[in-house]
């Protein structure tokens, strides 16, 4: 009974302490954006995920980078795409593809600062299990 208490208490310890734990201190979170997977399929070893991201105007989706090759088609709107060296930035009206490579050396953010909602079509080509996307902090651009 001494031990079923003693690891019940060590579990709780445990628990207790992820919960407390606080997650990437310097992410920048993503605002004013939801997604909708469409489809997912896993073939050799790679996750094809299918999915509509919405951003509102004036939504962010954070500093972030993928795992695997995103490929992106503007629905509706427009996309201002900056990479971390925060000079570099594209501008992807509707009708606009483009793609964003993979690796923790192509961090970026995607805003919509236009008035209407930005609607993106997004296949990620992802190793299988991984996320869509991996936090970053802000690399010390002016805006987030």
């Amino acid at each position: 009974m001494h031990r079923i208490r003693r690891g019940l208490a060590l579990a709780s310890t445990v628990v207790a302490g992820v919960a407390l734990t606080p997650g990437v201190a310097n992410a920048t979170p993503s605002s004013g954006v939801s997604g909708t997977i469409i489809s997912q399929v896993t073939v050799g070893g790679e996750d094809y995920i299918l999915r509509q991201i919405t951003i509102q105007p004036g939504g962010t989706t954070g500093w972030h980078w993928h795992d695997g090759t995103l490929y992106a088609y503007v629905e509706r709107g427009t996309l201002t795409h900056t990479d971390a060296d925060c000079t570099t930035t594209d501008v992807y009206r509707r009708g606009a593809v483009f793609i964003e490579p993979s690796g923790a050396d192509h961090v970026h953010v995607g805003r919509n600062l236009g008035t209407a909602p930005l609607v993106l079509d997004v296949l990620y080509v992802d190793p299988a299990g991984s996320p869509l996307s991996e936090d970053a902090p802000n690399p010390g651009c002016s805006f987030q």
